[in-house]
């Protein structure tokens, strides 16, 4: 005779879509074993780990395509299918493309990296960090609950803080490393604050049920929800180096390995805006008057700060061409920030956030590619200057021409034409929702942003100052180069490919 209990703890016994979850969990997995081998190789067989990193994150993102068939959903309710933890739709889909070939691309640069470094950077650690961030850099856009969201989003930060400052008796990368840590401990407080606010006032963690429940709050809880989401938001608008949570940026992406910074600059960004999407648009529709506004004079401060951060640039400052692609990233959030905004007044708040998701794909692909040409150059000139790519063209013609050609897309100019096509469906995104001055403040950045992007591009045509020095391109190298440039060549030829995605399924 079965006990009562007994159909209970069937009833609470999940069966777990490891389809649905393998890309992360592949990732996470690599990451432990790479871990652990780290311990039994010979010093000089730890190059291993680093081709088995690289492997492990191509495995993760070949375990997308068969998911594109359908949405799966696992961890779900027992008394509710519908309502999940976990979902694999096509808006999971993107985000976690764009995370894992980011961070692929990533590893590729940190193969030569670490393999130049000569043992200021200890390598088992560093590829169990990395792809322990990209483990949950990747969960984070499945995630459907506040718990797994913020989880998600801590897994993806904690290895990045170790990753900033991971070079041996490097000032610079701990200085960097601490300022990064104190600041995202503090926006994650806050925003664990504003969290816990909300499930007060609304009892449950599922953003579907807060996103009903919050809409019926009682009176006097109406200021706790407001204060939640508010406190909420601000957690995320440092995700997203948005100002005034930017000021981490720059000396972060300075003291960290090239390839970390360039890993920061898109992963980092993919992970902040995919959650600010789940929180507003999923989770807290009802409460779009609060965050519309606020995301809107958020987008308008941080594209203006970050393209005056990077016109103020001068040519021969050390490491001011890392500094611009800091500065420049930030103005770039700015952009990516118009069309979230704009869905809080518009009529069809999932072809807004498509054009986030559509331009978060071009800027992920021909950033990295302008940091692999900044690896390159890099490699022998330490202080990595605007000066130093003075005359690249004469001593290295195809990199010069394609990193001409991500400055160029960054920009928004021909030929760069999936720049110019990311750059309208975002400015349309904005003119739609009724936010004209903020499509003003747009195109007045954009003007700003040519300058210095056709600046740095002129310096690589010009006559070098003495006699041309040779870059010599390590295969890694120019694996991730050659893989953003047919990436970005492909798109500019056909920018349908990518406004595809305006459409992202997440409603």
């Amino acid at each position: 005779m079965s006990s009562p209990a007994q159909p209970l703890a069937a009833s609470l016994v999940q069966s777990v879509d490891w389809l649905a979850i393998a890309p992360p969990t592949i990732a996470a997995v690599v990451g432990l074993v790479v871990l652990v081998a780290d311990l039994f190789l010979a010093a000089h067989r730890k190059a291993l780990l680093g081709w088995t990193s690289v492997a492990g994150l191509a495995a993760a993102a070949a375990m997308l395509l068969p998911l594109l068939d359908g949405d799966r959903s696992t961890f779900c309710l027992t008394g509710d299918a519908a309502v999940c933890s976990y979902t694999a739709d096509r808006f999971t889909l993107v985000i976690q493309f764009l995370v894992l070939g980011g961070a692929l691309l990533s590893a590729l640069l940190s193969v030569t990296a670490l393999r130049d470094a000569r043992k200021e950077l200890p390598e088992g650690e560093y590829w169990f960090l990395l792809l322990s961030s990209a483990a949950g850099a990747a969960l984070l856009p499945a995630s459907r609950d506040l718990a797994t969201l913020i989880v998600a989003l801590e897994v993806a930060s904690l290895p990045a803080f170790a990753l900033v400052g991971l070079r041996y008796g490097d000032r610079k990368s701990s200085e960097a490393a601490l300022k990064f840590f104190l600041s995202s401990v503090t926006a994650t407080a806050v925003s664990l604050m504003g969290i816990s606010f909300v499930y007060v006032t609304t009892g449950t963690l599922y953003l579907t049920q807060v996103a009903d429940r919050i809409q019926s709050v009682d009176g006097q809880f109406h200021t706790l929800a407001q204060t939640g989401v508010v406190l909420t938001l601000v957690g995320f608008a440092f995700k997203t180096a948005a100002v005034p949570f930017h000021f981490w940026v720059p000396d972060t992406y300075v003291g960290a390995p090239l390839p970390i910074a360039a890993y920061l600059s898109v992963i980092g960004k993919a992970v902040g805006f995919s959650g600010l999407i789940l929180i507003t648009v999923v989770a807290l529709p009802s409460y779009a008057d609060v965050w519309g506004p606020a995301l809107a004079a958020l987008a308008a401060l941080t594209m203006t700060v970050g393209n005056v951060g990077a016109l103020r640039q001068q040519a021969t400052r050390a490491y001011s061409a890392v500094r611009l692609l800091a500065w420049s990233s930030v103005g770039q959030a700015g952009y990516l920030l118009v069309p979230i905004a704009a869905a809080a007044y518009s009529g069809d708040a999932e072809k807004s956030i498509g054009s986030t998701v559509a331009y978060a794909l071009m800027y992920g692909a021909v950033n990295l590619g302008a940091f692999a040409v900044a690896a390159l150059v890099g490699r022998t000139k330490s202080l990595n200057r605007l000066a130093d790519y003075r005359g690249l063209y004469a001593s290295s013609p195809l990199s010069a021409l394609l990193l001409a050609f991500f400055l160029l897309c960054l920009a928004g100019l021909p030929p760069g034409i999936i720049g110019l096509f990311a750059k309208v469906t975002v400015f349309s995104a904005a003119v739609d929702a009724g936010l004209g001055w903020l499509a003003v403040i747009m195109a007045v950045n954009v003007v700003i942003a040519l300058f210095y992007y056709l600046q740095w591009t002129a310096l690589l045509f010009r006559a070098p100052e003495g006699e041309p020095e040779k870059h010599r391109v390590p295969g890694p190298v120019t694996a991730a180069i050659a893989l953003t440039g047919v990436l970005g060549i492909v798109l500019s030829g056909a920018p349908q490919l990518v406004l595809r995605f305006t459409d992202t399924g997440l409603f």
